[in-house]
């Protein structure tokens, strides 16, 4: 890989690594609707010129239905979901069950009729990843954090069935005109809600930054550079930084946050990793990936789960 590739690269792992740190600093004085809307209007105040400028949208009105439904997977239910659930959960373990959408994606898509063999590796990694979460997620179930971790379970299958819907119906939309266009139907779809719940007061600095990072930062320029990484070296090769975001997460939540590395967080982080890998992991014989136009998660997996 390049020097350009690498710094791409790097930038990718820390730019969707932090966003679960700057929306759990957000909803401390803001609502949910109101980070939504602040992150997606602001990604599309960016992105939107620049896509119309490398082609316009042709291809997003000739697909406007399946686009709709992969905003709603990608984008406006995740990114609320994942906004509501961090006013309960740390930062931290958000950004840990996140790392679970590759798992969710080989569930969902044996589910589907997915005609992939899983071989012995990749039903381990399976089991791995699974016993990750149960091992992350289990001391919480019997307390008030049962449903914020519901809330990032589904947010994982989002993730998970929106690159199906890409890869199958919008192949033919371009990546950047397909960001842009999603990220300006959420902002219309949460200025509304977020209008009706501005707070009384203005928020403070620490707030502000934080929304003002999340859409510049996390969205407008994370997207940007995701555009050039997988240009500079391809899917396969960029899209290893999903497995990075994680550490960040933790990373983040715990330097600047105060949030706990305990040895729970650790081991199932590990075997979130560690499942994640072998459960996509390819067999010699299979087909390469095929690249699909896609967001992120956020969160993937072309698609890499932006938070």
């Amino acid at each position: 890989m390049s020097r350009r590739g690498w710094v791409l690269f790097a930038l990718m792992c820390v730019l969707w690594g932090i966003p679960y740190l700057m929306i759990k600093v957000a909803v401390e004085e803001v609502s949910v609707a109101v980070v939504v809307f602040t992150r997606t209007a602001l990604g599309a105040a960016v992105l939107l010129p620049l896509a119309y400028r490398s082609g316009g949208f042709g291809a997003v009105r000739r697909h406007w239905r399946p686009l709709l439904a992969f905003t709603a997977l990608e984008i406006l239910g995740p990114w609320a979901l994942l906004s509501d659930a961090e006013q309960t959960l740390t930062s931290s373990m958000t950004g840990l069950l996140i790392a679970a959408v590759p798992i969710t994606g080989v569930v969902l898509a044996r589910c589907t009729g997915d005609a992939e063999r899983l071989g012995p590796v990749r039903w381990a990694g399976l089991l791995v990843g699974l016993a990750g979460v149960a091992v992350l997620a289990g001391p919480h179930l019997g307390g008030g954090s049962a449903w914020a971790i519901g809330e990032v379970m589904l947010v994982t299958v989002g993730y998970a069935i929106a690159p199906m819907v890409a890869l199958r119906y919008l192949q033919d939309v371009p990546s950047l005109q397909l960001s842009a266009s999603s990220l300006g139907i959420a902002a219309l779809v949460y200025a509304g809600p977020a209008a009706a719940t501005l707070p009384a007061r203005p928020p403070s600095g620490r707030v502000l930054a934080a929304l003002v990072a999340l859409g510049l930062v996390c969205t407008a320029l994370a997207f940007t550079v995701f555009f050039e990484l997988i240009r500079e070296v391809g899917t396969s090769r960029g899209m290893v930084f999903t497995y990075v975001n994680p550490a960040v997460a933790v990373a983040a939540g715990v330097l600047f946050l105060g949030e706990p590395l305990t040895a729970t967080i650790l081991a199932s982080f590990a075997l979130i990793l560690g499942g994640s890998v072998l459960a996509t992991a390819r067999h010699a014989a299979d087909p390469p990936d095929t690249t699909a136009p896609t967001i992120p998660p956020p969160a993937r997996k072309e698609t890499a789960d932006p938070a």
